[in-house]
């Protein structure tokens, strides 16, 4: 990757990370807040909720937050539906993006610790995008931006999108609508959610792609 493309790299790594601290130290906007926002337009909420979820991915606004937002506006049922859609429609966004500004990129050949994560994403696209929605810490938007600027077809991109954020969202959805509700069960089946899916990725620390991705994720915050 030469000077000039690393150096456009570092800045929307840089961009990215500014309307993320923008967002949380500044903003400071709460599920409830989008909650009431949501709810002041009656029958057209949940399209409201939607373009919003979707647009979201351009500020790298809390993918979670507005999941959250979701259960608390919407209930179990129609907040996980919501949720999925408005989460699928972000995350092709966000991937065509850096599909179509990112051409460049994709056809390079990156360097470094991030030479051997392009590889096996591009040959196991479906398994590292899968393994990436999975993994809590990793930004939503960010992983939809980098697969966008790799090789990996779009209907695995998209197919591994679907089946990994359903977890998220069921947990989101349930969690939201049990504080709403009152209703405990619903709450504890959402941390039980939770806890499967931190079960899993540190049952994948003993899989050696699941090990690779998760080192590389340590190590990206390591350098932020």
């Amino acid at each position: 990757m030469t000077y000039k493309k690393t150096l456009l790299l570092a800045g929307a790594a840089a961009a990215a990370g500014i309307l993320i601290w923008l967002n949380v130290q500044v903003f400071q906007i709460r599920p409830g807040d989008i909650e009431q926002v949501i709810d002041s337009y009656g029958w057209l909420a949940p399209v409201i909720y939607i373009v919003l979820y979707t647009l979201r991915s351009l500020v790298f606004f809390p993918a979670s937050v507005f999941s959250l937002a979701g259960g608390l506006a919407f209930g179990p049922v129609e907040g996980v539906i919501y949720i999925m859609i408005g989460a699928m429609g972000g995350s092709i966004l966000s991937f065509y993006i850096a599909r179509m500004l990112g051409g460049k990129v994709i056809g390079s050949k990156w360097k470094g610790k991030a030479a051997v994560f392009q590889t096996q994403l591009n040959e196991n696209g479906f398994l590292y995008a899968l393994i990436m929605r999975l993994i809590p810490v990793l930004n939503f938007d960010l992983v939809s931006y980098i697969c966008g600027l790799s090789t990996i077809r779009f209907r695995a991109y998209a197919a591994a999108t679907l089946i990994g954020i359903f977890p998220g969202a069921l947990g989101y959805s349930l969690l939201g609508s049990g504080l709403v509700s009152g209703d405990f069960t619903q709450i504890i089946v959402a941390f039980s959610v939770f806890l499967a899916i931190a079960a899993f990725v540190y049952l994948l620390k003993r899989v050696r792609v699941g090990r690779d991705i998760i080192n590389k994720a340590s190590a990206d915050e390591d350098d932020n």
